[in-house]
């Protein structure tokens, strides 16, 4: 392999504190809803969250100190809504503050629909919908936890579906996608390249 040029050159990060705070890093940012003791649901945004696996898991992180998490273990099972970068508003509304009663007045303008396999709701304006009963909670990563759910029904808008006679790169052009740019900020994808993935690759 060649040898590292002159150019820039890396900064050691000290690990004596966490380190995801100094750089910027690509993550998804999805809304997950889970029901809450009175039988109202709650909804908060994630972005530490992807599938699990090339089958139908999805995994999310989480902790203790959260409504999400006892509400997940209590009631086996959560929805995950992926907004698109239209409605971003509705991750900024759902991570508002509880008030000491332990409401959470923004959620009254997020608009949600029931699931239909689950006991659970989903956010509208978003484009990919997955009900999710739970498989599993990893507790011990620090003060988080691994929420590991098994995927029992997904919906998606028309527009957001890949199909054989559809570009790929005019489909998201034209319905771009929504990332969180790990601390604090947000981009829409929609300029986007082909993978140069090497001949004979397989998952």
């Amino acid at each position: 392999m060649p040898e590292r040029s002159h150019a820039q050159q890396p900064i050691a990060i000290s690990t004596d504190a966490p380190i995801w705070d100094r750089f910027f890093t690509v993550s998804p940012l999805v809304l997950v809803a889970s029901k809450e003791p009175d039988g109202r649901f709650d909804v908060a945004p994630k972005h530490m969250a992807m599938p699990l696996g090339w089958q139908n898991y999805f995994c999310f992180v989480c902790t203790p100190r959260h409504a999400t998490y006892h509400n997940v273990r209590r009631n086996e099972a959560f929805t995950v809504s992926y907004p698109r970068p239209d409605s971003v508003l509705l991750g900024s509304l759902s991570a508002s503050p509880r008030c000491d009663d332990g409401d959470k007045p923004a959620l009254e303008a997020v608009t949600t629909f029931r699931a239909s396999k689950v006991d659970g709701v989903l956010v509208e304006g978003c484009y990919l919908f997955l009900e999710c009963e739970l498989e599993r909670i990893v507790d011990g990563f620090g003060s988080n936890s691994l929420i590991i759910g098994r995927i029992t029904a997904a919906a998606a808008l028309e527009s957001a579906l890949r199909r054989d006679e559809r570009d790929e790169n005019e489909q998201l052009y034209a319905d771009p996608l929504l990332a969180y740019l790990s601390p604090g900020r947000f981009a829409e994808i929609r300029q986007t390249h082909a993978f140069p993935f090497p001949q004979g690759f397989s998952k």
